[in-house]
């Protein structure tokens, strides 16, 4: 099941461009609201992460290495008093390599489940969690594809920031689970950001 959504993930990138999550290009901008939110923890689990054999490959303590940082690097500025925790295993990866043909153009791909446990309410908000496929994105970098301009530990850095941000993108479609009015989107911060304004982070 997850070799065979990795082959289309990388069908996808490598002929069609398709995107399925949007760059994390957005932290030197001011952060989105995001309530009570606060990390209280996370917890990456990439033991089971299957590749294809066109992938470089990276051991599961990079991984979650990585994937922990970009989550850090994200959620830690919010203080707000409803700690949350994430529990986030990484089931399939491919790393664009090098010597693919230009015409293909590879581009690198994460899948992983994520799952949100609500320390006060004391329970996981979805049961089984959200599975999520992230690609790296367009970029100067990856047009000819990111395995000729981009060394390994570069892609994963690049997917991880991606996955913590479809993270908090999942979040903020829950705007229930952080207390904000259910009207107020992730695009209000743009919004806000767009005006000069800093949204406020409690």
């Amino acid at each position: 099941m997850v070799l065979s959504r990795l082959i289309r993930a990388f069908c996808a990138v490598a002929v069609l461009g398709v995107l399925v999550a949007c760059d994390a290009k957005d932290m030197a901008e001011p952060p989105h609201p995001m309530g009570s939110f606060a990390m209280r923890a996370n917890f990456v689990d990439a033991a089971k992460a299957q590749t294809i054999p066109l992938s470089r490959t990276a051991t599961p303590e990079a991984w979650s290495a990585a994937l922990k940082e970009a989550l850090q690097e994200r959620f830690g500025p919010y203080q707000g008093d409803n700690p949350f925790e994430f529990g986030i295993s990484i089931d399939g990866y491919i790393l664009a390599p090098p010597g693919v043909p230009l015409v293909a153009s590879p581009r690198s791909a994460l899948i992983i489940r994520v799952h949100v446990y609500d320390t006060v309410k004391k329970q996981f908000l979805v049961e089984g969690g959200k599975r999520m496929t992230i690609l790296e994105g367009m970029s100067k970098d990856s047009v000819i594809g990111s395995g000729w301009t981009q060394t390994k530990q570069a892609q994963m850095k690049k997917l991880a920031r991606n996955a913590a941000k479809a993270v908090q993108d999942y979040m903020l479609d829950h705007p229930e689970w952080l207390g904000l009015p259910i009207a107020e989107t992730p695009n209000s911060g743009a919004a806000d950001a767009k005006a000069g304004q800093s949204p406020k982070l409690n």
